[in-house]
């Protein structure tokens, strides 16, 4: 009884509408289209965690916060009490967690919801010393990992008005600033969730 009560449940879409927006491998830019649906009322619905990590026909819906100041990106290794073991002394440039029913109020549904998530695993994970803004710039799926299969990634870059910032919790480690010349030339340390981000910055930055 007491496990039941106390199961995490995350929020998810089934493939089958991640199919009918557009099935993708790597990294997609077109957020809005897809976040915009996703998020939209009958879209999505919650599953019990355990669940969810063993059903590829569903997709947990991750936000991926990305942290940027002055040209670096904020890096750190995963500890041993990361909430994701498959991802345990990976080193990764992501922050972020599973939306759960608790970030949805009585009047807070969709995208409101969402973006509660998203800025509640943020504060259970980092403790920000100045100010930031922040825009959705992508997202990730990578079906060629156990742990990629069953989930789908939205990536929020942030700016950061310094590089004032603190682990709130184990699982988050070593943490320091790095530059994306030094991250795209050292990717293969990085978790594949990272590695995708890093490969569409640097593409992007030579492009521009």
């Amino acid at each position: 009884m007491l496990a039941a009560l106390i199961m995490e449940h995350v929020l998810v879409i089934t493939r089958a509408l991640l199919d009918q927006l557009g099935s993708f491998q790597g990294f997609q830019p077109d957020a809005d289209r897809y976040l915009h649906a996703m998020l939209a009322s009958g879209a999505n619905h919650f599953m019990e965690r355990p669940a969810a990590e063993n059903d590829p026909s569903h997709k947990q819906l991750i936000p991926y916060a990305v942290f940027h100041h002055a040209g670096r990106f904020l890096t750190y290794t995963r500890g041993g009490s990361s909430g994701e073991k498959r991802l345990v002394a990976k080193r990764s440039i992501g922050i972020g967690g599973h939306i759960n029913p608790i970030d949805a109020a009585q009047d807070s549904l969709g995208e409101t919801m969402y973006y509660n998530g998203v800025e509640r695993e943020i504060a259970e994970e980092l403790v920000l010393g100045g100010t930031h803004t922040q825009r959705v710039i992508g997202l990730i799926n990578d079906d060629s990992t156990e742990v990629g299969s069953v989930h789908l990634g939205v990536v929020h870059l942030f700016e950061l008005s310094n590089d004032d910032v603190k682990s709130n919790e184990d699982a988050i480690q070593d943490l320091r600033f790095e530059t994306l010349e030094d991250l795209h030339e050292s990717r293969d340390r990085l978790e594949t969730w990272s590695q995708i981000c890093i490969d569409h910055l640097w593409q992007a930055r030579q492009k521009a």
